[in-house]
């Protein structure tokens, strides 16, 4: 039964540059003197450093562990000693370092103990940890964590599997060499992503350029019993985005604020395929990828090569040619220039492109725009790029918001149909950039602000019960107080300044004067305070000149009259009986 096909709108049409490193099979790549392993390689949490200095390590062991559901463990390469756990430079755009393991390779390659499994045996959720823990993501570029992705909605039923082989970027072999060596093995795993998610239908989607990747996995689906579809889609850029071959696929399209899930269908990659089925059926975690070195190099050629091999050791073996100036990350549509010959390779690495002014010229100065509309045709995503544009550089961006710029998936179409040459994408990625850390400053001064108000609650609410416990201490002495029977006074003073027993019996005890006793305790503390100042002796007295002398002499003679008054200010005025007691 024929498929039939959805178009999508947009796209353009660039020179592919593909056939230059599909001339020769996959070939492995030596191992480096050193690797770098970042530990940060998937979107998601940063994994923990499982590792140490000093500490030697195995073929496929973990040493990075995910730190949460959205994050993805990573392996050593190869067995060796670890010589570092420390920032490096990471094959980014912005250059910046990330925690890497350093690991010398010992030669031996020494493999930890591997386990296959029977998935079909094993409970799904079971299935999904061992995917994580054995650093399973997405390889056409996006790297998210694939088990997170298995997991099928609850409220709508999963219709379609589509599986994305068609690379549409230029110059990038990698998935086309795969499907054309290792058909089989990359069937089985979409075998096992089929029993995970129970669509109706799988569909693998391959551009029509790859006529021998298709004729490959239509063998391999035969061979192995499967009734997946595999389908030749039409060579457009970029028809292997994940909305837009869904697009093409079964004609549902994903709106910007929603996940294909919800539309019932879920996308994965060819390689990500291949490397799920490799850690479950034969127990080994994510520790290389197929990489297409091409460009201006005298062997161009697909390698599979160990995560953390450095840029320089891995694109010697290619043989740049002397008027190599450069090293772009991807294609030339959304790559990017490689920071350092340090930089290592990682999952996302797809393509190393040897660039040359001939490969690719200075681009022509900007000029004006001109309001042409051509990016707004040329949209995948049917946005405005020029509306963008003149927002993104005016710093307008709530403008750029509601212009949906984070809908952009920043494919480059519009930069490469531009006739005033604007570099379109570096401008959207501006403006992402600067939302994005307005938003993390908006969120700091949030929390910041929420712990202020949480503290100030808090103080009130300790002064509050603190207020209430003393009150309800006071009461409860003062209770004790009122309870507790006056005490008798003395025989001799028996009828003086006391008032008589209403009985005529005993004399009534003098009613106690707060007041009074206050000011005792205070005179009291005076009277302490006196004495313990003229306890203390004058240090460092013993070598002062005459006139230090006379000037402490005098300043004596002023404090002794207000000493001496002292205490009569501070002592308490005598009580009623007292007073009565001196009169008589």
């Amino acid at each position: 039964m024929l498929q039939r096909l959805f178009k999508f709108k947009g796209g353009v049409k660039p020179q592919t540059n593909k056939t230059q490193s599909v001339g020769l099979p996959i070939a492995v790549a030596p191992l480096p003197t050193r690797l770098i392993v970042p530990l940060h390689q998937s979107i998601g949490g940063t994994p923990d450093p499982l590792v140490a200095p000093g500490e030697r390590v195995l073929k496929g062991q973990k040493i990075g562990g995910a730190d949460g559901w959205i994050s993805s463990a990573v392996h050593a390469p190869t067995s060796g000693t670890v010589l570092a756990v420390e920032e490096r430079v990471a094959p980014h755009p912005s250059g910046l370092p990330t925690l890497s393991v350093i690991i010398e390779p010992d030669g031996r390659d020494e493999w930890i103990t591997r386990t296959p499994v029977d998935y079909k045996a094993l409970a799904p959720e079971t299935v999904r940890e061992m995917l994580r823990d054995a650093g399973v993501v997405g390889l056409g570029g996006a790297v998210f964590p694939s088990h997170a992705k298995l997991s099928a909605s609850k409220t709508v039923p999963m219709e379609e599997l589509v599986i994305n082989g068609a690379e549409c970027e230029p110059y990038i072999t990698c998935d086309d060499l795969l499907m054309r060596e290792r058909a089989e093995d990359v069937v089985r795993g979409v075998g096992l992503f089929r029993d995970l998610l129970r669509p109706k239908r799988v569909l693998i989607g391959i551009e029509d350029n790859k006529p021998e990747a298709v004729a490959a996995m239509k063998r391999a689906v035969q061979a192995l019993g499967e009734d997946f579809a595999v389908i030749a889609v039409p060579t457009r850029y970029p028809a292997g985005g994940a909305k837009q071959l869904i697009r093409v696929l079964t004609g549902k399209e994903v709106p910007a604020a929603k996940r294909s899930t919800e539309l019932g269908v879920q996308c994965f990659n060819v390689a990500t395929a291949y490397t799920a089925w490799r850690a479950v059926a034969h127990g080994e975690p994510v520790i290389s990828r197929i990489v297409t070195l091409t460009g201006n190099v005298a062997q161009p050629r697909n390698w599979e090569v160990l995560i953390g091999t450095p840029l320089a050791e891995f694109v010697a073996l290619g043989q740049p040619k002397a008027d190599t100036d450069g090293y772009l990350m991807g294609g030339p549509m959304m790559g990017f220039e490689m920071p350092s010959p340090d930089a290592p390779l990682v999952k996302a690495t797809n393509c190393i492109i040897a660039g040359s002014p001939t490969l690719f010229p200075p681009k022509a100065p900007e000029m004006p725009c001109i309001r042409c509309g051509e990016c707004a045709k040329a949209c995948p995503h049917e946005l405005q790029p020029f509306e963008l544009y003149w927002f993104a550089r005016a710093k307008n961006f709530g403008k750029t918001q509601e212009y949906s710029i984070f809908d952009c998936i920043e494919c480059g179409c519009c930069s490469y149909v531009c006739p005033s040459r604007i570099p379109l994408v570096q401008y959207f990625r501006f403006a992402k950039s600067e939302i994005w850390a307005r938003e993390r400053e908006k969120n700091a001064a949030d929390t910041a602000k929420a712990r202020f108000e949480f503290r100030n609650l808090r103080d009130e609410r300790e002064k509050a019960e603190k207020a209430e416990r003393l009150a309800k201490a006071a009461a409860a002495k003062a209770a004790e107080k009122k309870a507790e029977p006056a005490p008798a006074a003395p025989a001799a003073d028996a009828g003086i300044g006391a008032p008589a027993a209403a009985d005529g019996g005993a004399p009534a005890a003098a009613p106690l004067d707060a007041e009074a006793v206050k000011k005792a305790t205070i005179a009291a503390a005076i009277e302490r305070a006196r004495q313990q100042r003229e306890a203390v002796q004058p240090k460092n007295t013993d070598r002062l000149t005459p006139a230090q002398q006379k000037e402490i002499a005098e300043i004596e003679a002023r404090r002794a009259p207000l000493q001496a008054e002292q205490p009569e200010r501070s002592a308490p005025p005598a009580t009623d009986a007292a007073q009565e007691q001196q009169n008589q």
